[in-house]
């Protein structure tokens, strides 16, 4: 098959679980999504894929990405070790797209989730050269302009990228290709053939120097959030993505930090106060008149949640030390699938039930493991109207 010949094109992603240099790397809260979210987005937008499909050994990652619109295909433990490469992951879901009734795909394109700084153009880009040049491969490349490379061996330093003794004019140097680790497109024989993605006739693509920052470390965030913020961002800032009621079956919310700011007001006789945000009263009527159950669920025990609970005409389920099994046990007595459960919470004692529910949903101001985890996370922070805002991203 030639390059001009493919027409199922799809993007592959693997995210591994299990990183050790920034614990669970591939779901850190990166300009408001998970860091995974925005390779699974460029390569959705791009105008010649046609799936994408995310590898991966933990069930969080999988989850993410099924909620980000990927198709998730689990990958074997063994095929996820610190030792494993990419190309076993590739080459199992190959596997597993031949199991299944989707087609077999005519071209790969293969992303990695920690280079975050890419537009759908350069994947589009990127596929149209390796067709456009009949190659049998591709990898995004920057160009390294008057770099000056040094080695050291037992005979000490010499020039890699130059000759120290002859620098001659920057002009008359050979360019150097950076491979950047943002794109590689390929045929699957290459792959299946060479257990490796590079095979046959090998072609670049040149991406600006600033996109080949990729994610190994915390300063690399920094440093990738700066370009991401100031480039990119800009495209993407649009409303969170709504939710179809037909989806939903159950919303709850946690109450200090969602419908609060979770500040609380302590009098001198030591009665305890909160100050509630009348908005989200509205939001709360909207979401009972599409028809939708909704609970708070708190580890709070003190009246004021009752109180609000009973103006709002919501069922309070207080005192949750465990709000995972609270909710668990709550759903199966109503029979409400968890996969159609919305879970608002704030900080890390709603992680366990916000990793159940298949739309958990976050203030901006929420803790950052759960900003991560968030499938939605509001404009408004923690008492400055979520609840009006989420019923306003509530589609029929």
């Amino acid at each position: 098959m030639t390059g001009t010949e493919s027409k199922n094109v799809i993007a592959i992603i693997p995210a591994r679980g299990g990183s050790k240099g920034i614990p669970e790397k591939n779901l850190i809260d990166f300009c408001g999504r998970p860091l995974l979210s925005w390779s699974i987005l460029q390569a959705q937008e791009a105008m010649t894929v046609n799936r994408v499909y995310v590898s991966s050994n933990d069930n969080q990652i999988l989850r993410v990405a099924s909620q980000s619109g990927a198709i998730p295909i689990i990958r074997p433990q063994e095929l996820a070790s610190d030792t494993s490469s990419s190309e076993e992951a590739l080459l199992h879901v190959l596997t597993e797209i031949e199991k299944s009734a989707d087609n077999d795909p005519d071209l790969i394109v293969f992303l990695q989730a920690t280079s975050p700084l890419r537009e759908p153009e350069d994947i589009d880009g990127a596929v149209r050269k390796l067709k456009e040049t009949g190659a049998d491969s591709l990898f995004s490349m920057s160009v390294l302009e008057d770099y000056c490379i040094w080695t050291e061996d037992d005979s000490g330093l010499k020039g890699l990228s130059f000759d120290p003794f002859n620098r001659g004019r920057r002009q008359e140097r050979p360019p150097l290709y950076l491979e950047n680790g943002s794109i590689y497109v390929f045929f699957p024989e290459i792959l299946r053939k060479n257990n490796n993605r590079f095979g046959g006739q090998i072609t670049m693509f040149e991406m600006p120097y600033w996109k080949s920052y990729e994610i190994d470390t915390m300063k690399d965030v920094e440093v990738c959030k700066y370009y991401f913020e100031n480039k990119l961002l800009s495209r993407w800032e649009k409303p969170s993505q709504g939710i179809p009621i037909g989806n939903i079956d159950l919303v709850v919310y946690d109450f200090d930090g969602v419908m609060t700011d979770n500040r609380v007001i302590v009098s001198q006789d030591g009665m305890e106060a909160i100050v509630a945000n009348r908005s989200d009263g509205l939001g709360v009527n909207r979401i009972n008149e599409l028809g939708i159950p909704q609970i708070i669920l708190t580890t709070e025990m003190n009246p004021v949640v009752q109180a609000r609970g009973a103006k709002l005409g919501l069922e309070v389920i207080k005192g949750c030390k465990d709000k995972k099994t609270n909710l668990q046990i709550y759903c199966q007595q109503h029979g409400y699938d968890l996969d159609k459960v919305v879970f608002v919470g704030n900080d890390v004692n709603d992680l366990e039930a916000m990793k159940l529910v298949g739309y958990p949903v976050a203030p901006r101001d929420a803790h950052a493991d759960v900003r991560a985890l968030a499938w939605i996370l509001t404009r408004a922070a923690g008492g400055e109207g979520v609840i009006k805002e989420l019923s306003e991203l509530l589609s029929p």
